[in-house]
């Protein structure tokens, strides 16, 4: 692999807690896709990890709920020819995936009332408008 895959921060995937597997791919590869094991999946151990700060580790947990399975989070890759490359984008997804789950909820929106001067222009426009469609037609009102 090239590198630590960064989560956030300083937390990065930890190279001894990846379970890899391979296997024959579907996609693209003309004869040579009947010989080698180009598929990958990335296997991450999310229950039982200790990288992930407490915190990080719960939020990742409850929102990854219906894709774990036994507390182990499974990423495919199978795009590329190489292997080498379906491990990178596996690294990459999987990566992206825990930043994801892992990332602060967003701040509430704090509802606010309308100011009074733009209720009001909202209001006057309406009549103008009114107006003018009511000075369209044939009739005197």
């Amino acid at each position: 692999m090239s590198g630590p895959y960064v989560i956030r921060g300083s937390v990065s995937l930890p190279e001894a807690e990846l379970m890899w597997r391979f296997s024959r791919s579907s996609g693209p590869g003309g004869q040579h896709v009947n010989t080698s094991d180009s598929q990958v999946e990335l296997r991450f151990d999310l229950a039982a990890t200790e990288v992930l700060p407490e915190v990080w580790k719960a939020r990742a947990l409850e929102r990854l709920e219906s894709r774990l399975v036994g507390g182990v989070v499974a990423v495919r890759a199978s795009e590329h020819r190489s292997q080498w490359r379906n491990r990178e984008t596996a690294a990459v997804r999987l990566a992206a995936l825990l930043a994801e789950a892992t990332a602060p909820p967003p701040k509430p929106r704090l509802k606010k009332k309308i100011p009074r001067g733009i209720n009001e222009r909202r209001l006057r426009e309406k009549k103008q408008r009114g107006d003018t469609k009511r000075g369209r037609s044939g009739r005197d009102w």
